[in-house]
């Protein structure tokens, strides 16, 4: 097998501001695998607050192309991914070596990644659509913005000094869009008093749930706010992987798995059997990413309860296509491997 990478600058539409930080732009890492004349593509992308700069994942790819150039055949190398693990390798890396070997031997069976998976029909789903931290006025608008190109589900960040402003961007986005279904993000922003105060009041907003509300690094206190919440609470930073998630499965409602989080598709399934029948849901969601990075976790869209798969349509310009949703529904793709193209091959192909 021959491995190559590129690192690209994604640049986002209009800066995202959450609780923690801005970003207006992040560097992506793809990853190349070569086979037998067909080419399996991943994606990882830069994050501050999981400490991965993109020297840091070129270097740390460019190690995971010397193991896979142990394998004589990409199938051996994804069992030994799947069945051996890589301990030492950051949840993101493993996830974009898994992606590329799965688009790889989907692309070699002549069948898309959901099928590979055991899923027969294409998955897809209404995702949300994030509304950064911004004045009501602004939320409002995009909201109603948003609504009219067909999304149904938002998430609006949460985590301002002043918990007021976090309310007033809701009743504003509620206003907008009185039918869409509500999340709320606040990034573990609240402090447990703070958000026993606010969790009734969204409640009466219509909010849906709420994604870590309290700052990461107390489990025990977050499903004990969850135990008494009038509102779904569903893990986020607290829930990095597999033992996260088995300490929390059936104490909050829901726990978000994010492949660049847990490790990539086969840890996501790992969770999902796990919690499965707990009485906790999953949730799938994200990175800001290309087409190339979103689209393995849109061939799980139909094993979770709430979709939230949009970094690349916060992007200025996503240099992949295959996925959709730009009118509010994601969908895996029909074609072999990950379905994803790059962007200028496809408009060449309609012109």
């Amino acid at each position: 097998m021959k491995v190559s990478q590129r690192t690209v600058r994604l640049q986002l539409t209009e800066p995202l501001r959450i609780s923690r930080s801005t970003m207006a732009a992040r560097d992506a890492v793809w990853l190349l695998i070569e086979y037998e004349g067909r080419l399996g593509r991943g994606e990882a992308v830069t994050s501050v607050y999981y400490g991965l700069d993109a020297d840091t994942l070129g270097r740390l790819l460019h190690a995971e192309s010397q193991w896979l150039a142990r394998f004589a055949e990409p199938e051996s190398a994804l069992e030994a991914l799947r069945t051996g693990g890589r301990e030492s390798t950051p949840p993101a890396v493993t996830a974009a070596v898994e992606s590329a070997l799965l688009d790889l031997l989907g692309k070699r069976a002549g069948i898309p990644v959901h099928e590979l998976l055991g899923t027969s029909a294409q998955p897809s789903a209404p995702t949300a659509r994030t509304i950064g931290i911004t004045s009501p006025r602004q939320a409002e608008a995009q909201a109603a913005r948003l609504v009219r190109d067909g999304f149904s589900v938002l998430k609006i960040k949460a985590g301002s000094p002043d918990a007021a402003d976090d309310l007033e961007r809701v009743r504003a986005v509620r206003a907008a869009a009185p039918h869409a279904q509500l999340l709320l993000d606040p990034n573990g922003a609240w402090t447990v008093a703070t958000t026993e105060r606010l969790l009734p009041r969204l409640a009466e907003l219509g909010i849906e749930a709420v994604e870590q509300p309290i700052a990461p690094g107390d489990p025990e206190a977050l499903a004990k706010l969850a135990e008494r919440s009038p509102l779904p609470v569903i893990a986020d930073e607290d829930a990095v992987g597999y033992e996260d998630a088995r300490r929390l499965a059936g104490r909050v409602q829901g726990i978000n798995v994010k492949l660049a989080k847990c490790g990539g598709v086969s840890a996501a399934l790992r969770i999902a059997e796990l919690i499965a029948d707990t009485g906790t849901e999953l949730m799938l969601g994200c990175l800001t990413a290309s087409t190339l990075g979103i689209a393995p976790a849109v061939h799980l869209a139909d094993r979770a309860r709430w979709i939230d798969l949009d970094g690349h349509l916060l992007l200025a310009h996503d240099p992949w296509t295959g996925i959709g949703g730009a009118d509010g529904t994601v969908r895996a793709s029909r074609h072999p491997g990950l379905g994803v193209r790059p962007r200028t091959e496809a408009e060449s192909e309609r012109a």
